[in-house]
């Protein structure tokens, strides 16, 4: 892409994160379908390289480590195949729910109450607080990832939309304990007369709990934002592909993320056409040469120019809105799918070779 003149820019690769020996969570996020799993995942990798012990995490309902790595990822840190020092797990924040609610249940029902009170309370709470389910599933998770010995997390999180909840769980946890103690005292004389009704135990005891638990997630989330806010712990990596909606989604989340207080300095544009080449010289080779083609090829390469013509546009608006800040990556567009490790770590090398936009 000679038009660019990058010798001002910051570094186009992802070293100045493999160099951060501080850093403990990296979060790879972005639109739907612009590649953050295997970013993700070529991330760890690299990341392999200097760490002692890297675990990937997928918060995405639709996971795909398991499809990226060509082996089956569970619930818990898996090892990746050919690694000795990198790990990864699928998290599903419906199920963590369930197991959290139903725990709670166990609880009750073992110290004489009903759980239907708790199940009731939690539908409340549910219906009545969007977010709650998925702030506290993610409380679980930081308390579980935490619990483990890893140098260094990379999450895939889920599209821009569930990652930005991500960021207001603090918020969410405080509307939700205002919520459980206005349930309290509207409702905690009903909740006990039904629990003896039903021959529970005290619905107050099951109030405590439900509150105890509460205060525990918001406790873990307030501790793990103020993590998430120090840029020596904490960096954001935003993925995009050279296209209107993905470069705009982009931008809201940069601005987000400022506004949360949470670092971010580098974007990863994926799927690009030949970045090393310019649209004006492959159009000059393209009308020099087009009538020695076969009538097919002049329109598989006519249609080729036009969307390297637009991606260099979209890709161009990308350095103007953050080419004196960020680390702008560039990463081809294969023809080939990258999956399973050998072509994971070859994929990845990109990340941290810069492509010459000068060449």
């Amino acid at each position: 892409m000679a038009e660019f003149d990058d010798s001002d820019l910051p570094d186009p690769s992802l070293m100045n994160i493999i160099e951060q020996d501080s850093l403990k969570w990296v979060f790879v996020g972005g639109k739907g379908g612009v590649g953050k799993t295997t970013t993700s995942c070529c991330l760890g990798v690299q990341l392999a390289k200097s760490r002692k012990k890297v675990l990937i995490v997928s918060t995405d309902p639709a996971h795909n480590l398991s499809d990226a790595f060509c082996q089956k990822i569970g619930r818990e840190p898996t090892p990746i195949q050919g690694f000795d020092n990198l790990s990864a797990m699928e998290i599903d924040a419906n199920d963590d729910m369930e197991q959290m609610q139903q725990s709670m249940e166990e609880a009750a029902g073992a110290d004489g109450g009903d759980d239907s009170a708790i199940s009731s309370i939690m539908a409340e709470l549910t219906n009545s607080i969007p977010g709650i389910d998925e702030a506290m599933s993610f409380s679980e998770l930081m308390k579980q990832v935490q619990g483990l010995d890893y140098d260094v997390v990379v999450f895939d999180t889920a599209p821009t939309g569930h990652t930005l909840r991500l960021l207001s769980f603090p918020t969410i946890m405080e509307k939700a304990l205002g919520k459980v103690m206005e349930l309290k005292d509207r409702f905690g004389g009903l909740i006990n007369q039904a629990s003896a009704m039903f021959g529970g135990g005290n619905g107050a005891d099951m109030q405590e709990m439900l509150v105890g638990r509460l205060e525990e997630t918001r406790s873990i989330i307030n501790k793990v934002n103020d993590a998430f806010q120090d840029p020596a712990v904490t960096t954001f990596v935003c993925v995009c592909i050279p296209e209107f909606l993905s470069i705009y989604e982009t931008e809201r989340l940069v601005q987000e993320l400022s506004k949360f207080g949470i670092d971010s300095h580098n974007i990863v544009v994926n799927q690009v056409l030949f970045p090393e080449k310019d649209a004006e010289e492959l159009g000059e080779w393209l009308e020099e040469n087009i009538s020695d083609l076969p009538k097919e090829a002049q329109e598989i390469c006519s249609k080729m120019m036009a969307r390297k013509k637009m991606q260099d546009k979209y890709i161009g608006q990308c350095f103007d809105l953050y080419g004196d800040d960020f680390h702008v990556i560039l990463m081809p567009l294969l023809d080939h799918e990258v999956r399973g490790v050998e072509k994971l770590k070859n994929f990845s090398e990109s990340l941290i070779n810069p492509i010459d936009l000068e060449g």
